[in-house]
């Protein structure tokens, strides 16, 4: 019998979650064990933007070190999961049977928003993966209208998983990151309880206008880029799902690191 896994949002931070020890870092290490292996994971990750939906195809993605300035044995990790081009294939057929102009793509390694959390998920890197990009400039609604059309994987014993960052100012991060235990500022933690009320209700309305339902919601996410996933993730939920904040903890204050589960 095939397992169902519930879709997933996790707030992948920092690449420095890989070196550092954080209750993030903990929770996720633990967390692929109690989800179970799927036979599959597709992952939209915040770091991977087109102007349309596309898939990777890659058999043996490369990695993607997609920043600067951090110490160097981040840039030797390697998470050497295999793709799985059947299933891209697949997921862009879906797509463009919903009407989006999606397609495989091919060349494309794995960025930090998809090796960071698998490799602390499933360190085995035995699950083949394949990632769908955020579209940036489309909105929630959009992204909740994927999750939907892909919803029918989670039957196959796909995993489905979207990968940003609950908050994601990087200039507060910035100016606060070396302030020994600095509290979670009020426009922070309004936020991350609308968030929860909202994900836990799965709440499709109200995510796909949060530009408008949320308080601060441009003061903690200036560009959308890392909310994007999250309702990718409530969407292929399906009618009737509801959502559980199965992880809650910030870094530096200001960076919410929450982590929900749907179905």
């Amino acid at each position: 019998m095939t397992a169902t896994f519930p879709t997933v949002f996790v707030s992948h931070g920092s690449p420095m979650i890989m070196l550092e020890p954080s209750p993030a870092r903990d929770f996720l290490e633990s967390y692929g064990r109690e989800l179970g292996k799927p036979k599959a994971i597709l992952i939209c990750s915040a770091h991977y933007e087109t102007g349309e939906p596309r898939l990777s195809a890659d058999r043996k993605p490369r990695m993607i070190y997609d920043f600067g300035g951090f110490p160097k044995p981040l840039y030797e990790i390697v998470y050497d999961a295999p793709g799985d081009p059947a299933l891209a294939t697949r997921a862009a057929e879906m797509l463009r049977a919903a009407g989006h102009s999606a397609a495989p793509m091919t060349n494309r390694g794995y960025d930090h928003g998809t090796w960071t959390p698998l490799k602390l998920m499933y360190p085995d890197a035995d699950v083949p993966v394949v990632q769908i990009s955020i579209q940036p400039d489309a909105g929630a609604a959009h992204h909740v209208a994927l999750g939907r059309a892909l919803g029918p994987l989670r039957d196959e014993g796909v995993l489905i998983m979207g990968s940003g960052t609950a908050t994601h100012n990087l200039y507060a991060y910035s100016q606060v990151r070396r302030v020994p235990n600095f509290p979670t500022p009020p426009w922070v933690s309004e936020f991350g309880d609308w968030m929860q009320k909202t994900a836990e209700a799965c709440d499709l309305d109200a995510v796909s206008n949060y530009r408008k339902t949320a308080p601060y919601a441009r003061e903690n996410h200036p560009t959308e880029d890392h909310f994007l996933p999250l309702p990718f993730a409530m969407g292929a939920a399906g009618d009737g799902a509801k959502g559980k904040r199965v992880h809650a903890s910030t870094q530096s204050g200001v960076m919410l690191m929450d982590v929900y589960a749907f179905g």
